[in-house]
């Protein structure tokens, strides 16, 4: 079995096919974003962390599938690059973060409420990650679309300098740019 099957089947002893979310399932939503991921040229730790990017859970979804006082867990199953994305993700205030992101680089953590600078790297997979996630979530649910439309159009411009050029091609593509 591959490591990206083992993810799959622990998600979904997680029970992360239970869970509504827009487009079906939690599970489903998990896969989409990382096979688009994959798609889009992103990195294997990047679309593993896309395939479990809401275990902690996130600012705008707050169902946990693991504890992240357990992070060995999901370390062990995607590896410690994954697992380190999958927390700054779960981690951000974006009300606190999104705006400034990328002018200052600084996520502010929800859980230790410190701020946390990561490298161009993490910040570059962070960006894309939350794009993609984003992207699908509109694209299953066209009210989203209609209500925050704007918002992302603006948010993802200015995240330009920092996301990966496919990543933000695909982003001006579902929002009509």
């Amino acid at each position: 079995m591959s490591t990206d099957e083992g993810v799959r089947v622990w998600l979904r002893r997680q029970g992360a096919e239970q869970i509504a979310h827009p487009g079906g399932n939690l599970y489903a939503h998990l896969c989409r974003v990382s096979e688009r991921l994959a798609a889009l040229g992103c990195s294997r730790d990047v679309q593993a962390a896309g395939l479990t990017h809401a275990v902690y859970g996130t600012d705008g979804f707050d169902l946990t599938l693991l504890d992240r006082t357990d992070r060995a867990v999901l370390r062990d199953l995607v590896g410690t690059d994954a697992e380190e994305l999958v927390y700054l993700y779960g981690a951000c205030d974006r009300g606190r973060s999104w705006r400034e992101l990328a002018r200052t680089g600084d996520v502010f953590d929800r859980f230790t409420r410190q701020v946390r600078t990561p490298d161009e790297t993490q910040l570059r997979a962070l960006v894309d990650l939350s794009i993609v996630n984003e992207l699908d979530v509109i694209e299953h649910d066209p009210a989203m679309a209609d209500r925050h439309g704007a918002y992302f159009r603006e948010l993802f411009a200015s995240w330009a300098p920092i996301a990966s050029e496919q990543v933000i091609s695909d982003a001006q593509r579902v929002l009509r740019q």
